[in-house]
């Protein structure tokens, strides 16, 4: 049951990220400035004039200081600021501090001798500086400019490289090798360490892929009989089910160099580098055939190609697309190489991807079931210490609908909890409770609640626990918790039995058992509340798949008006038809409701006895709910091994107890981290 209280999200700065293009470019900047301001004198103003008025300046106490000049046979002579405007007839502020006069001499002793006299004579008061040392200004200056394009072409070189060598891979060309491909190879398959061994599960998938594993060691075997190796396999599945580890498996299994790369690494800014990253990469498969592609997440690149022309006739990925449609199944050919591709999304890929001769088989890589689940708990369960107590059984059944990511995230999970309550060994109670931190949320022991709420949360609990123990084709109740987790305020959990095809009464049932929450505060608080907003939701979408996909309503019977065009901007039914479906779907609901409250008004006291256990306890079992109501009326067989584990489970931890006196044990009914999960969800099956 959802607190459909929406949190707070705090407002985030998007703030840039630093970048070392920001250095190099300032560096650039202050260089280019340096270069164009060191040659700039400080005077504001300059102006040329003869030798004889020179000497006039010099006699009348004009210089401050004369600078002269071997190599080019000039001077310049600095004039004092209060004879500024005797010079230049005009102020300071228009001519700035330190005005000049650039004189042509003949040759340095004639001025030297000049100096000399005038500071003999008498008339002469003024005194100035006099420096004859500026002879190297032209091989100085030589020297800035060679150092100055020195550094731009040291800087252009670093950030030609930094560029060239940001994607791995491309080599000395740099940027000029943008388009060649990324794809990571091995050289030997069984470098990756991967075999058929490592993965769990998936018969089926892995019975597909050993026939390609056949085809690459011993080719001749089939084409002597005038068969084709096929020249690709694409593997669907949802996420986390192993279809990248079975890809590896397969080039361990064959031994021969294995190409692997993302669908995203063939887009790219530039034009054209998709296509040509393509070619690139069969090119160099053909060198190294018999040999193996896989391209993971290909519907990055796969997707189907647009039929509306309007909408980009030059789309960079429907180019690379083209080139990949060419070099599967083109003009050339490509003797030896098979191409294995992943997505979880084989609806929106291109038909002309999926034709045969590309890809001649889609091997489906489905969520594993019970037995399955059995195989790869014990390979995710070998680095763990475990205690005697965990069985691999029932792990397996309390995780229907989990892939074997999800497995493995169970089983580290568990060993964390495990470590956080310092425990020598990772017990059954630690995988349930990693179950319901996965499925559930982290447990919030924290949030407040007032007993009105507490009591109306259990109400609501204890709603879902009764219908479900009353209706037929419901799933085995496991436990029902009160305590928050993730956004969550309580949980029913049950043991759903794998059903490979779903009635309408199960599903009607299931209906039923969604809205036994809001029946329950209908009809014991007065009021209905924000809680239920989940199992409305829940209850919605199904009764809109029943009327819509399934066929299944009185009016509209046996009609399906499921559209699985991409690219359809109309729905396959008239408004009529939709304003039908509105009132069946309407009407379908409205009787399961009312069905739920007939079954609450039949078990009031029940309902209330159970209410108010969880109150007391927070959590109770699905032995709690049958020392209330009874025996279940319709015992399934997961029921019944579903009792015969807790009774072995009882009788196991009285064993241990009797035998571990000095340890302190967990009850089977509360533990420390009471269970619990989204409102309503049969373990493992949503997430």
């Amino acid at each position: 049951m959802d607190n459909n209280q929406q949190q707070n999200s705090k407002p985030q700065m998007n703030m840039p990220r630093f970048n070392m293009n920001w250095i190099y470019g300032l560096v650039i900047i202050s260089l280019i400035a340096l270069y164009f301001t060191s040659g700039q004198e400080k005077s504001s103003v300059r102006t040329e004039t003869s030798y004889s008025d020179f000497k006039v300046m010099v006699m009348n106490g004009y210089a401050e200081k004369i600078v002269v000049n071997k190599y080019t046979n000039t001077l310049e002579m600095y004039v004092k600021p209060d004879h500024i405007r005797d010079v230049f007839h005009q102020g300071v502020q228009q001519t700035g501090k330190s005005p000049s006069v650039t004189v042509a001499i003949g040759s340095v002793d004639q001025v030297e001798q000049f100096i000399n006299e005038a500071r003999e004579q008498d008339k002469f008061s003024g005194k100035f500086s006099y420096d004859n040392s500026k002879e190297n200004d032209f091989f100085s200056s030589l020297l800035m400019n060679v150092l100055f394009f020195a550094g731009i072409i040291f800087v252009w070189m670093f950030l030609m490289r930094r560029m060239g060598g940001a994607a791995p891979g491309l080599g000395a060309g740099g940027i000029f090798s943008v388009g060649k491909s990324k794809a990571q190879m091995y050289e030997k398959g069984g470098d990756l360490g991967i075999t058929f061994k490592d993965v769990a599960g998936q018969a089926g998938a892995k019975q597909e892929m050993q026939e390609i594993v056949d085809f690459l060691k011993n080719p001749q075997k089939y084409t002597d009989l005038g068969g084709k190796i096929p020249k690709g396999a694409l593997l669907v599945g949802p996420p986390g089910t192993g279809k990248t580890l079975l890809a590896k498996a397969v080039a361990g299994e064959a031994g021969v160099p294995f190409f692997s790369m993302s669908g995203s690494d063939f887009v790219e800014m530039f034009v054209g580098v998709g296509a040509s990253r393509v070619r690139d990469l069969f090119e160099k498969a053909k060198q190294k055939a018999p040999c193996i592609i896989f391209i993971d997440e290909i519907d990055a690149v796969g997707r189907a190609r647009s039929k509306n022309p309007a909408m980009g006739g030059n789309d960079e990925r429907e180019n690379t697309l083209n080139a990949l449609l060419t070099e599967m199944d083109g003009f050339g050919t490509n003797s030896g190489i098979i191409t294995l591709a992943a997505t979880n999304r084989a609806d929106m890929l291109d038909s002309a991807l999926l034709r045969a001769g590309r890809f001649d088989r889609q091997i489906h890589v489905d969520l594993p079931d019970l037995n399955e689940r059995r195989e790869v708990f014990l390979v995710h369960l070998k680095p763990l210490k475990l205690d005697p107590t965990v069985d691999v059984d029932f792990l397996a059944r309390q995780t229907p609908g989990f892939s074997g990511a999800d497995i493995a995230n169970v089983c580290n999970e568990a060993a964390l909890i495990a470590a956080r309550f310092n425990r020598e060994r990772v017990g059954k109670q630690d995988f349930l409770d990693a179950v319901d931190r996965i499925i559930g949320g982290l447990e919030k022991k924290t949030k407040v609640m007032t007993e009105q709420e507490k009591r109306s949360i259990a109400i609501h609990e204890a709603g879902h626990a009764t219908i479900s123990w009353f209706t037929e084709f419901a799933n085995p109740l496991v436990k029902v918790s009160i305590v928050p987790r993730g956004r969550a305020l309580g949980a029913a959990w049950y043991l759903p039995e794998e059903r490979v095809l779903q009635t309408k009464e199960a599903m009607l049932d299931e209906m039923c058992s969604l809205l036994g929450g809001r029946a329950a505060e209908e009809l014991f608080i007065g009021h209905i509340s924000t809680g239920a907003m989940n199992d409305l939701e829940r209850t919605t979408k199904q009764a809109y798949g029943m009327v819509a996909y399934a066929g299944m309503s009185d009016k509209l019977p046996n009609l399906c008006y499921y559209n699985q065009q991409e690219y359809s901007f109309q729905k396959p039914y008239s408004e009529t038809t939709a304003k039908l479906m509105d009132e069946e779907v309407l009407k379908m609901v409205n009787e399961q409701y009312d069905r739920a409250k007939k079954i609450l008004s039949e078990h009031q006291e029940g309902h209330a006895q159970l209410a108010q256990l969880l109150v007391e306890r927070e959590v109770i079992f699905a032995d709690d709910v049958e020392r209330i109501f009874g025996k279940r009326p319709w015992q399934s067989r997961a029921e019944e091994l579903l009792e015969a584990q807790q009774r072995a489970e009882a009788e196991a931890m009285a064993e241990r107890r009797a035998k571990e006196l000095g340890l302190t044990s967990e009850p089977s009914g509360e533990t420390d981290s009471p269970a619990g999960a989204e409102s309503e969800k049969s373990t493992g099956t949503t997430k």
